[in-house]
């Protein structure tokens, strides 16, 4: 099986970290693709979220890590899309969880929130964990409907 293909993207509050990830990755042998920002100028994080979401979309990747300052707001606005399914971690756990039981495609981390080391532990144990299916995906298909407005 083919190492999958990860984006990486970031508003300003999260591009140190990011660019901290992206090395990380390419220390462990993964090509990733940066989606940018490339700077601490001020962007809009549901830009950046859209972006990664298309890539998801279209195919040209497999797995997504976006970061602002707290991991909240850009797992918010990635999760609009209904093939995203975003999880802001913050621990190891949760990043293993977020792929196990919810296969989760985007990693939501938050560079004001979590020091440097433990978003690596975070994106390595996220790209290596697998989906365990079984119980897990009824639910998560589940995910992806429409919602009905009452």
């Amino acid at each position: 099986m083919a190492a999958p293909k990860v984006a990486l993207a970031s508003d300003h509050a999260g591009f140190v970290l990011k660019k901290g990830l992206l090395v990380a990755l390419e220390s462990w042998g993964r090509t990733a693709i940066d989606l940018g920002t490339d700077g601490p100028d001020p962007v809009d994080y549901p830009d950046l979220a859209d972006t990664l979401a298309k890539g998801l979309a279209d195919g040209e990747v497999d797995i997504g890590v976006l970061v602002c300052g707290t991991g909240t707001g850009i797992a918010m606005a990635a999760n609009r899309h209904p093939h995203v399914r975003a999880a802001a971690c913050h621990d190891v756990t949760s990043a293993r969880l977020a792929r196990q039981h919810n296969d989760a495609n985007v990693l939501a981390l938050g560079e004001r929130l979590i020091g440097a080391e433990t978003a690596k532990d975070c994106l390595k144990a996220f790209i290596e964990t697998p989906f365990e299916g079984g119980r897990h995906r009824r639910r998560v298909g589940k995910l992806s409907r429409r919602p009905v407005l009452c």
